[in-house]
């Protein structure tokens, strides 16, 4: 499953984040025909039975800051918002637009990146 995940992110079909808090992979897509792709070519392609459920979120930005105690401050306030992409990049996934408008907010020095252009 884990090499199947791994080629099909390298292929673009979707973008694998893993939570810091418990190593929980989580597949990010712009619909929900994807996931039904990606289960479908890891049985087939992979041999790899997988389920999956739906999660709430907003957005995936990835994130930067100059300031190391402030970055600090921000992975310690949210780190339940914290992932990783394949790449080790810091990734905040936003539940709601609120919550990221406050994570904004709440956190000027951290930057905010909607696309993965940290590579």
């Amino acid at each position: 499953m884990n090499k199947g995940l791994l080629e099909l992110m390298d292929e673009g079909v979707a973008q694998l984040f893993i939570k810091e808090t418990n190593q929980r992979k989580i597949i990010g897509t712009v619909g929900a025909l994807q996931f039904e792709v990606i289960q479908y070519r890891l049985l087939h392609e992979y041999g790899a039975s997988v389920d999956y459920e739906p999660m709430p979120l907003h957005k995936a930005c990835w994130i930067t800051c100059d300031d190391q105690q402030a970055f600090k401050d921000f992975l310690l306030r949210r780190s339940q918002d914290m992932a990783k992409d394949k790449h080790g990049n810091w990734v905040f996934l936003a539940q709601s637009s609120w919550a990221l408008q406050m994570a904004q907010e709440n956190h000027p020095k951290v930057k905010f990146f909607f696309t993965s252009e940290l590579n």
